[in-house]
């Protein structure tokens, strides 16, 4: 499965998925350390946070800067540019376009553009912007799972004409088997033959680096991770693993074992993330981990059976 795959580039998302799971409130050694790491693994691409503005969010108060990426502070942090590139991703509806400096004037090489399917033309428009700025760009279309076929379709034909180079297969609930990823990346590959793809997916049912080697065999160029899986709920396909599997000379996976050992075995001592039943069941059942993650933070975070029931009854006898 992995004899297909020197076309691949890696994408770490620790910062900025594994941001949700503790409010993006990493350190700056913690983020250093990350960058220098990761360049040493050959990993190309490092996600370092979000581009939205605090201006059209609840709660930017208490959330760390990752969540919202001022470009004057990240050079402090990062004042001396790697092999690595940098990425930020941005949400419609949440971006102010007014914060993204001309690339020539960021250390952001990609921004990523996330939406759902009824937003894809908002997205484009953005896509169109940042372009024009002088940045790589992609396309994240959420929660894929939900998308009805006509719908995908539809969208297709506006993004075939669009300006973005990398449109994402995004499995964000988690619920995707194998035969799923291959029909989707069938699906994307036939309607959008002059875009590059990229996959991005969640551990729910054990399935992330499974069904990212999968999409990676069939032609997939950028493919999502984050070290020790840290990332949203059930987490996101490990990048040591990525890192291990991928033919590509230039993937060392030490590095990234070294990430782990000073900072993601301390913090997984403090914050939850991984295959953990009720995030199971929510991927079993094709749904947002948030009733899942509510459940663990409660009392009752391990009654798995009641949960499972209260999900799988008609809303009639559940209310």
């Amino acid at each position: 499965m992995t004899s297909n795959t020197g076309h691949c580039k890696i994408v770490d998302c620790t910062i900025r998925d594994g941001g949700l799971v503790n409010n993006w409130d990493f350190s700056v050694e913690f983020v250093q350390d990350l960058y220098r790491w990761l360049n040493e693994a050959g990993v190309d691409y490092m996600e370092i946070g979000y581009k939205n503005s605090p201006k059209l969010l609840k709660g930017a108060d208490s959330a760390g800067p990752w969540r919202f990426l001022d470009d004057k502070f990240l050079r402090e942090v990062i004042p001396q540019k790697g092999e690595t590139k940098l990425s930020a991703l941005c949400d419609v509806g949440r971006v102010d376009e007014n914060d993204i400096l001309p690339r020539e004037e960021s250390l952001l090489d990609l921004i990523r553009v996330a939406c759902y399917i009824q937003d894809v033309d908002k997205a484009l428009r953005l896509v169109e912007l940042f372009r024009q700025r002088g940045y790589e760009t992609t396309l994240n279309i959420m929660a894929l799972s939900n998308v009805m076929e006509n719908q995908l379709i539809e969208a297709f034909k506006a993004i075939a004409d669009s300006p973005v180079d990398i449109v994402y297969i995004v499995d964000s609930y988690g619920s995707l088997l194998p035969d799923d990823v291959s029909y989707l990346v069938d699906q994307f590959q036939k309607y959008l033959p002059n875009k590059r793809l990229g996959a991005h997916m969640h551990n729910n049912l054990q399935l992330a680096f499974a069904n990212t080697l999968l999409a990676a065999g069939k032609g997939v160029e950028l493919l999502d991770a984050s070290v020790y899986g840290m990332g949203r709920a059930a987490g996101n396909c490990p990048t040591e693993l990525l890192v291990a599997k991928l033919k590509n000379p230039k993937y060392e996976v030490r590095p990234v074992l070294q990430m782990i050992e000073k900072h993601m075995i301390p913090l997984r001592e403090k914050e939850e993330w991984g295959y953990i039943i009720p995030y199971m069941i929510t991927g079993l059942l094709d749904e947002h981990p948030r009733s899942a993650m509510a459940l663990r933070n409660s009392p009752d975070k391990d009654k798995a059976v009641d949960f499972y029931d209260r999900l799988t009854t008609p809303e009639t006898v559940r209310s």
